[in-house]
């Protein structure tokens, strides 16, 4: 199954961060984990972000959940929580795309104070939710995905053309077989017939 859990963006100051916008989905949870999911989400997004040196990128999994982290240099840092078959690719464009819009709406550092309602940004839930299908959030990723279908077509194309070569290769053999066998066919009825001719 491919989830993405959480979004969150975070500001960092030396070595502690404070999440600016935040969402996330733990209805896959059961209904009495779901508070300790979202508990572990909120503090190792925010672990995940002390740790992520500025102009770096990486991924870290615990407990089969790949928290994807993206420093820039201004003190923000883009987090996403997945399961670990999400696409890594579109993990890190989603981050990309987040910590752009969130920099063009709040531009100044000063908005970043780490209360999130100083910093509404709606459009996270809606990321989280367009992104829980990568194929359909990601244009590059469903071009990969038809090129992948149409690979697999081709390759059993190709397949069934061996196939049906093999199988000519045998009737063209069984053919030569039958010439020779239709000539002494021919030769032997027309040794038969010679002998009896009727006058």
């Amino acid at each position: 199954m491919v989830k993405v859990f959480c979004i969150a963006v975070t500001h960092k100051k030396g070595n502690s961060a404070q999440h600016v916008a935040f969402a996330k989905d733990v209805s896959s949870y059961g209904f009495f984990q779901r508070t300790t999911a979202s508990e572990f989400l909120n503090f190792f997004a925010k672990t995940v972000a002390e740790k992520t040196t500025e102009g770096t990128r990486h991924s870290i999994e615990e407990d089969n959940v790949v928290f994807h982290a993206h420093a820039r240099p201004d003190g923000l840092c883009g987090i996403v929580a997945c399961d670990s078959e999400y696409p890594w690719r579109v993990a890190f464009s989603l981050i990309g795309k987040v910590l752009d819009e969130f920099s063009a709406r709040y531009p100044s550092s000063d908005l970043w104070t780490g209360n999130l309602k100083d910093t509404p940004y709606a459009e996270l839930e809606a990321h989280l939710q367009r992104y829980q299908n990568p194929d359909e959030a990601d244009s590059i990723s469903k071009i990969y995905k038809e090129l992948d279908e149409t690979k697999d077509i081709l390759h059993k194309n190709v397949e069934s053309l061996l196939d049906r070569g093999e199988k000519l290769d045998d009737l063209v053999a069984k053919s030569e077989g039958l010439s020779f066998s239709s000539k002494m066919f021919y030769k032997q009825a027309k040794k038969t017939n010679s002998c009896c001719e009727i006058m």
